[in-house]
């Protein structure tokens, strides 16, 4: 079957690109950008790239087109699928259809982790032997690709609460079919497609009506988001996981000192129903990914899988690029790439790497790029979330977006171009310190940029 794929540089949709050519599909794809890596990553497994939306895309027609949720009515390759009538799904429901029916599927949910735990589970099936399938918004950091169909009944996916397509306004894990399901947590997002927490909620519930009574679901009882979710009805086990302690959670962690004497989310004691079942030792920090561990430790044992073996494994798992990513040391200034897209994001990942550092400087560089982000709801928790850096550049080529900062707020910036942030960070940091660049985007190449302006400064 010839299978065409608009929007397919997307890393979801570049996934689904991958799973379809495993299946033996021709696939060619389409995208208004196509850059690298997605570009490069689907080039060589064969597939047939286009850029921008004309109509001679289509010839030879396809037998099926699969149509990104970036595209809406008006684009003119959707009008022409309509208008010549050529058969067209979703990336999700195709997905269902074709791949997940068949397998056991393992699913991360949550405003946030939802790429660090579904990598987890994956690399955590990997090291005991199962070649388990998986699509995750990002290349794990232990694998090479972002997908892959492969070769055993379990099947990992980043469940992902945004909308599914034009024609079809639920989310997409609705389509997801999961026998084990995690829910991280549970904030309000997706400003542009959802009006408040509970429109959320409901999809989230949706999810959780799809689970079987023989699955698992997998939660932290201090979400009250989440606990209010599964309130609405839930006919499936469950399971707990929390770090605090002052619980009766099933999963719980002890968080030990690094070498350094800093409880920074580095090294920490598996608890399980009250007994320690081994220490994690990584390269990872922060309480959010010691939540994350738990979650992939569990999901894993549900599987089947020997706790002592995930353990084990767990010690070894590398993040996926961009999730506090170091990508350079120079003139021994530390820089950092990081996935921001939520001020809960934010207040995590710097509360972490500040327990991490101590009292070395770190500079905090956001960009409100989200919908939400942009949007006046977080306008007040927005400035609450980068109190853990010592010194903060917001990007803001907007003059008429705003962000309150809360009282003795540390030193913060509002500066309206790039070149300036480089130019004042530079004036900013000193050997030793460290710089955490935040975004869910490509922010003008800010990172390259920052690293040659600093390899040229003595």
């Amino acid at each position: 079957m010839h299978i065409h794929i608009l929007g397919i540089c997307g890393t979801f949709m570049g996934g689904i690109a991958a799973i379809a050519k495993q299946l033996g599909h021709r696939v060619t794809g389409s995208d208004l950008n196509v850059y690298p890596p997605m570009s490069t990553q689907l080039e060589a497994l064969g597939i047939t790239l286009s850029r921008g939306w004309d109509t001679e895309q289509f010839q030879p027609e396809p037998d099926l087109v699969i149509i990104g949720n970036a595209l809406s009515r008006g684009n003119p390759a959707v009008e022409y699928v309509l208008s010549r009538n050529i058969p067209y799904t979703s990336g999700p429901e195709w997905l269902k259809r074709e791949v997940l029916q068949q397998r056991w599927v393992i699913a991360a949910s949550g405003t946030h982790g939802k790429t660090t735990t579904s990598g987890m589970v994956a690399w955590l099936l990997e090291s005991c032997g199962m070649k388990p399938g998986y699509l995750i918004g990002g290349v794990p950091g232990n694998f090479e690709v972002s997908a892959r169909l492969g070769d055993s009944p379990f099947f990992v996916i980043e469940a992902d609460e945004y909308d599914t397509a034009f024609f079809d306004k639920r989310s997409k894990f609705v389509h997801y079919l999961p026998k084990t399901l995690i829910i991280n947590n549970l904030e309000f997002d997706h400003a542009d497609i959802f009006d408040s927490l509970k429109d959320i909620q409901r999809q989230f519930h949706h999810l959780v009506r799809t689970v079987p009574n023989g699955g698992l679901i997998l939660f932290n009882p201090a979400e009250q988001s989440v606990r209010e979710t599964l309130d609405q009805g839930c006919w499936t086990p469950t399971e707990t996981i929390n770090l605090t302690g002052n619980d009766n959670s099933l999963w719980q962690a002890n968080i030990l000192p690094n070498h350094d004497g800093q409880k920074d989310g580095s090294r920490y004691e598996v608890i399980l129903d009250g007994e320690s079942k081994g220490t994690i030792s990584w390269t990872l920090s922060g309480e959010h990914n010691v939540h994350n561990g738990l979650m992939a430790l569990a999901a894993a044992r549900h599987c089947g899988m020997s706790l002592d073996a995930c353990i084990e494994a767990l010690c070894t798992f590398q993040n996926a690029k961009r999730r506090m990513e170091l990508r350079a040391i120079t003139n021994g200034v530390h820089l950092y790439d990081d996935f921001a897209h939520h001020p809960t994001a934010i207040k995590t990942t710097l509360a972490g790497h500040r327990a991490k550092v101590g009292k070395r400087k770190i500079i905090a560089i956001v960009e409100p790029r989200s919908n939400t982000m942009k949007s006046d709801v977080h306008q007040d928790t927005l400035g609450e979330s980068w109190q853990d850096a010592d010194h903060v550049l917001v990007y803001q080529p907007n003059p008429e977006w705003r962000c309150n900062l809360p009282t003795n707020s540390v030193p913060t910036q509002f500066i309206d171009s790039v070149e300036k942030i480089i130019e004042q960070t530079v004036e900013l940091v000193a050997e030793g310190d460290h710089i955490v660049v935040m975004s869910n985007g490509g922010f003008e190449a800010i990172h390259q940029r920052l690293i040659d302006k600093l390899d040229k400064t003595s």
